[in-house]
């Protein structure tokens, strides 16, 4: 059976129309960023010029601007211009609605109703399931993926946009904007910092939840970003599971998985995902993310850091934590 098509055509993506709406959307929250205020100076103008270099095929993408931040672990930002932020904001527009239905439930980076928290409460109802409400022991298989951002295959990916996308001409230009960056190995990487990023590194791994949810026949399964974690009553099956997965990964995708990152564990003895050690019934922060929040409060104290870490307390066992900070502002 085919996979369904892209309808939306190149002449919709490059309007006039739909770049304006891609700017309204792109200023939100950086308004008072001085190169947001210069490209708003002459929006027109900017935008007439770059919907005429899209329509002649003569659109280059521009150079990164490269910057390092710790979240928590360093990590290689690369910043696009205006400009080139909002052609990716115009073409995330009209792909995200299509391929967002074609991915997997149990899939929660970058999506719009999902993301950490939703996906920790999904955790906690698939352990309550594959438990048979915690009555059997349960095995958490949990893995993530080598420089993943890094080793995305361009080749891979655009063989995958093709099934997809008819239409040559946005091929060629998602082709234009991928290949503006390399990570370093020729033709692979996508950087950090675009919006783009984002949906193709999802539909890169949609290829392998597909993978794990049709052809391993893995009924709890869920994939946040690099990171996923499978749940099973049987750990001799998650064995034989990782096997096939690093055979898939490898042939089919060309990514690594983080051999330091393998594990299986039972669940009464705790699950390590997405910043929480989560049990039968509570989840608690992990070590290091509680050491990186008080040393964050300590060296650039502020109410909204302290806000935004009590609400993040409330999704687990923080309430002694809370009341530390709390009385920290008090």
């Amino acid at each position: 059976m085919g996979r369904i098509q892209f309808t939306h055509t190149y002449e919709e993506i490059i309007s006039v129309e739909n770049l304006l709406e891609a700017w309204k959307e792109f200023k939100r929250g950086k308004a008072k960023k001085e190169e947001v205020q210069r490209f708003q100076l002459r929006l027109m103008e900017h935008i007439l010029a770059l919907h005429r270099d899209l329509r002649n095929r003569t659109y280059t993408h521009g150079p990164y601007k490269h910057f390092r931040i710790t979240d928590p672990k360093p990590r290689d930002i690369h910043k696009a211009n205006v400009r080139d932020r909002l052609l990716h904001h115009a073409l995330y527009r009209k792909l995200y609605p299509f391929f967002d239905r074609t991915f997997i439930a149990d899939s929660f980076s970058c999506r719009l109703k999902k993301g950490t928290h939703s996906a920790m409460n999904r955790f906690r109802a698939f352990a309550y399931q594959a438990s048979k409400n915690h009555t059997q022991t349960c095995f958490a298989l949990k893995c993530d993926i080598r420089k993943f951002f890094a080793n995305i295959d361009h080749e891979i990916l655009f063989s995958i946009l093709s099934i997809y996308i008819p239409d040559t001409s946005i091929l060629m230009l998602l082709k234009n904007i991928v290949e503006s960056f390399t990570s370093g190995k020729t033709e692979a990487g996508l950087p950090l910092g675009n919006l783009s990023s984002q949906l193709l590194v999802n539909i890169y791994l949609n290829e392998f939840d597909q993978f794990v949810k049709h052809r391993l026949k893995v009924k709890y399964y869920i994939r946040y970003a690099d990171d996923f974690v499978i749940l099973s009553h049987g750990k001799s099956r998650l064995e034989r599971i990782v096997r096939y997965i690093v055979l898939f990964m490898r042939e089919r995708l060309r990514l690594e998985l983080h051999q330091g990152k393998v594990f299986i564990h039972t669940i009464a003895s705790g699950v390590d995902f997405l910043g929480w050690v989560h049990f039968p019934n509570h989840r608690v922060l992990r070590t290091s993310t509680k050491k990186r929040m008080f040393r964050r409060l300590q060296e650039a104290p502020s109410e909204e850091v302290a806000i935004s870490y009590l609400g993040l307390l409330s999704h687990g066992n923080g309430a002694l934590l809370q009341k530390r900070i709390r009385e920290s502002y008090s």
